[in-house]
């Protein structure tokens, strides 16, 4: 048989315990680590970085239900291009995996990988950052990695998945633990007055946000791999509630420990949040934080390379992406050509990268798109109110998160301009031009067929199917 017309199907692996770990340790990563010092700046005071981890937390516990009914209705993989392909239109659908492959999902990638490396070489410079460059190579050293693993075999990837949850979970019950013994001794001052000096510009509170929001990112990896989750109709929304429940949980009192142990001022000006607390809380044992934040950090990026490979996977199997990208390898089963060109153009995002912008353009684009998804969802409810529905919400929680990311998306424009939105909405818009003489009339070069045999042949890939 030709290798051509052989079809492979993903296989459902992933239960619920690696369900649950694939959102939990993706979203505690490296934001944990790093955000709270810029949620607090942006904010101003201890009781409103407070108040916006909590806000985080509940916008993201409404909007995930909202994602488990459309993923329990739609049961396909690939997250909101699937969503906005199927209520929307492949126009639209096209923008968002165009602005996903290209910019969104790498520059999460890098944005992460660079969290990893900073804590990798804290230990190494106490008194100063570390160089760009040693940043930047460990960042990438990091990415390669986890693209061979996930390449490599499904099943051994949600094992590295539970192990490095479990670890990071026990590395946040540490700081928990050691900020509860501190404030039983007393060490309560910076909660005093804890509303002072909060900022309520527009701008500020919704850069805080954008910064809580990036700590939460990687609550909707689930709808990314339906196809691969054991009976999603149950498991999808279960997951969901236990993780993202219990990651604001562990948030809010991460933060609290850090506020019980470190003055605002000095939280503000870290680079290493989890290694400050440690050095005062553990003294010369403090460098274990920064092992436990790398740790952390580094399984979040291999969620995030998990489910970052199927969106354009399942893009490439609707004909928005070169057809090479929709194959899977033929004895393995990962889809190794999506996932190889996510490290490429990770690596390349690398080159340039600068943590806190990737983190607020990142959001910026982010939740552009979840609005699209969430007015479909109104859509399917207005206008196919027939249609079988395992796990339903009233349709008054979408309507309230839409508006919610129609804040978002404009706050920070309406109350501070930068030219950098305006760039960012001109790449956005720029996949409805590509979309018209590469998609719609098929103007593709001949080589490219002949590209797509050989990448074939070399990669030993199949085209794939989708799971019943």
């Amino acid at each position: 048989m030709d290798v051509k017309e052989h079809k492979l199907s993903l296989k459902r692996e992933v239960g619920l315990m690696g369900a649950v770990s694939l959102i939990g340790g993706t979203m505690i990563g490296s934001g944990i680590f790093m955000s709270p010092q810029t949620v607090l700046s942006s904010i101003g005071s201890p009781g409103a970085s407070l108040l916006v981890w909590a806000c985080c937390g509940l916008l993201v516990i409404t909007v995930s239900f909202c994602y488990a009914e459309l993923g329990t209705v739609i049961e396909e993989s690939g997250g909101e291009y699937i969503y906005i392909l199927r209520t929307s239109g492949p126009v639209i659908a096209f923008m968002l995996v165009f602005s996903s492959v290209i910019f969104v999902r790498p520059a999460g990638i890098v944005g992460i990988s660079l969290s990893f490396a900073r804590y990798v070489l804290a230990p190494f410079y106490p008194e100063c950052p570390p160089p760009v460059l040693l940043l930047k190579c460990v960042a990438a050293a990091a990415i390669l990695t986890l693209a061979l693993v996930n390449s490599m075999n499904v099943r051994f990837s949600m094992s590295v998945q539970v192990f490095f949850t479990l670890a990071k979970v026990l590395a946040l019950a540490v700081i928990i633990i050691g900020g509860l013994v501190m404030l039983v001794r007393g060490h309560n001052y910076n909660f005093k007055d804890t509303f002072e000096n909060t900022n309520l510009g527009i701008n500020s509170i919704g850069i805080a946000l954008y910064q809580g929001l990036w700590s939460y990112d990687g609550w909707n990896n689930l709808n990314y791999v339906t196809e691969e989750l054991k009976r999603p109709e149950v498991n999808l929304p279960r997951a969901l509630l236990i993780a993202i429940s219990s990651v604001t949980a562990l948030y809010l009192m991460v933060n609290v420990s850090y506020l019980a142990v470190i003055t605002p001022k000095e939280l503000m000006t870290s680079t290493a949040v989890a290694v400050t607390w440690g050095n005062k809380v553990l003294g010369s044992w403090g460098w274990i934080m920064s092992v436990a934040a790398a740790l952390s950090a580094f399984g979040s990026l291999n969620g995030t390379f998990f489910s970052g490979g199927r969106v354009c996977f399942v893009a490439a199997r609707e004909g928005h992406m070169p057809e090479i990208l929709s194959m899977a390898h033929v004895n393995r089963l990962t889809p190794s050509p999506a996932l190889i060109l996510t490290t490429v153009i990770s690596l390349v995002v690398l080159i340039p990268g600068d943590f806190q912008s990737i983190v607020n353009y990142f959001s910026f684009t982010a939740w552009f798109f979840y609005g699209i998804t969430l007015g479909g969802l109104i859509y399917l409810k207005i206008k196919m109110k027939n249609i079988p529905r395992p796990f339903s919400v009233p349709i008054m929680i979408p309507i309230l998160v839409l508006l919610v990311a129609i804040f978002l998306v404009l706050a920070p424009i309406l109350d501070n301009p930068q030219i950098e939105y305006l760039y960012v909405a001109l790449f956005i818009s720029s996949g409805a031009i590509i979309y018209i003489p590469l998609i719609h009339f098929k103007l593709l070069p001949g080589p490219l067929r002949k590209m797509t045999l050989f990448l074939q042949l070399f990669l030993e890939v199949a085209p794939a199917d989708k799971n019943p």
